[in-house]
């Protein structure tokens, strides 16, 4: 709740949380909002150009691109937080193992992690790809393989750093268990820089996921994903290039909402850039020293 209550008070930060958040709505209710099935092909309408009813035209097999941009929210962002969600998950587990338990466990773990961060991530995503078949399932599941090892090595940091907290030695001493200890006393502090390392690998998995589409790798047709759009307009992108204009505006605003959003996670999370801002943005200097509010 603090670090919600320090973001809200950068207001660009607060715009970009309501803009993602209003995002995943729109991809959520995407079936409700949609003016036309995405995948209805109307011939007769092929490149028409923005109208009432098509607010923002149609494609080369007369569909609605913005019933398809609303619809490319699910497999572009919300599908890829799932992926994300479950990299994170393997990676805390690991991560928390290692950096708790150090000896032999820690050896081994970090270990396997050294040996999958050895390869390249393209390159291993695009070998899964190829093994498992191309389509957004196995391209969620080459993230989910291929990412949990960056994100362990960064978690098991991060907890080694309160393992050794004089609180977390006395309840020991308590003889409290392992485990209500990891989770009442380590992973709320750590919960924090999970946030920030998790924010700053999501913008990059959208434009991979995207990129892989665009590539022909992805999702498939008849289904909408933003990458696909853009794939499919580049023959037309000189005679109708407000057919790449709308995806690839969508892939912009959202990867750069999450980036600045991740920033102000990190400032919010570092006193001494919290307060270099604080001193650069007035606005947010005045919210903060406002009574009953602390600063960080």
């Amino acid at each position: 709740m603090k670090l919600l209550r320090q973001l809200c008070r950068d207001r660009f930060a607060a715009l970009c949380l309501c803009f993602l958040t209003l995002v995943a709505a729109a991809g959520l209710l995407a079936p409700l909002l949609a003016p036309h099935d995405p995948t209805a092909v109307q011939m007769a309408l092929r490149y028409a150009p923005p109208s009432a009813s098509y607010w923002l035209g149609n494609d080369h097999l007369g569909r609605c691109v913005l019933s398809r941009i609303l619809y490319g929210i699910r497999p572009s962002f919300l599908w890829v937080l799932v992926a994300l969600a479950l990299s994170v998950a393997i990676g805390a587990v690991v991560g928390f193992l290692a950096g708790y338990c150090r000896g032999w466990t820690d050896a081994v773990l970090m270990r396997i992690c050294d040996v999958m961060l050895s390869f390249p991530g393209y390159v291993m995503t695009l070998a899964v790809i190829g093994i498992l078949g191309v389509g957004l399932d196995n391209i969620l599941i080459a993230f989910a393989l291929m990412k949990w090892a960056w994100f362990a090595r960064v978690i098991r940091t991060s907890v080694m750093q309160f393992a050794d907290a004089d609180y977390v030695k006395f309840s020991r001493t308590l003889g409290v268990g392992h485990v209500r200890i990891m989770f009442k006393h380590i992973l709320p502090v750590a919960l924090p820089d999970i946030a920030v390392i998790s924010s700053s690998a999501f913008g990059s998995m959208i434009l991979q996921i995207s990129g892989f589409s665009f590539l022909g790798l992805g999702i498939q047709a008849p289904n909408a994903e933003w990458g696909m759009m853009l794939s499919e307009a580049r023959s037309v992108m000189f005679s109708r290039p407000e057919l790449m204009l709308a995806p690839g505006v969508a892939i912009v605003l959202v990867v750069s909402a999450v980036n600045f959003l991740s920033d102000a996670l990190q400032t919010a999370l570092d006193p001494k850039l919290f307060a270099s801002r604080r001193e650069t943005r007035p606005g947010l200097a005045a919210a903060a020293a406002r009574p009953g509010r602390e600063v960080a």
